[in-house]
């Protein structure tokens, strides 16, 4: 299941999106896949230890699919011309404000693994020789 939701994921616009192609390009896409399964994995471990949001949600995405899954659960449908939080999704300009939204975040996400730079080994590390087993 958490490589289907990578898989979704990876689809999106976003950080997520940024790291799949990223780990793609040198490994493989099933590759990338599995990492952002595991990033997904340690993400929500994150969110829920710290009781906190995911930064680059989609506010009336969230709402909208929130709401959906309360009508699948039995809660009452809303009658009346007040209009809830889910509607916010309707609105094709909100939405597409939304996208370009995470779409600025997954390019922020590239610009900061590009000036990534290698440190030095610490002194004193021993550097991992390939082919021996403890």
């Amino acid at each position: 299941m958490l490589v289907e939701a990578a898989w979704a994921a990876a689809k999106a616009p976003g950080p997520l999106h940024a790291f799949f192609v990223r780990i793609r390009a040198r490994r493989g896409h099933q590759v990338a896949a599995v990492a952002v399964a595991r990033k997904l994995t340690v993400l929500c471990w994150h969110l829920l230890t710290k009781g906190e949001d995911y930064l680059w949600a989609r506010p009336a995405l969230v709402a909208n699919k929130t709401r959906a899954m309360q009508l699948q659960a039995g809660h009452p449908q809303q009658k009346g011309s007040r209009r809830g939080p889910a509607y916010a999704y309707n609105i094709a300009a909100l939405r597409n404000r939304e996208m370009l939204i995470a779409a600025q975040a997954e390019r922020n996400y590239e610009r900061m693994v590009s000036q990534w730079k290698p440190r030095r080994p610490k002194p004193g590390a021993r550097a991992p020789q390939l082919g021996r087993t403890k």
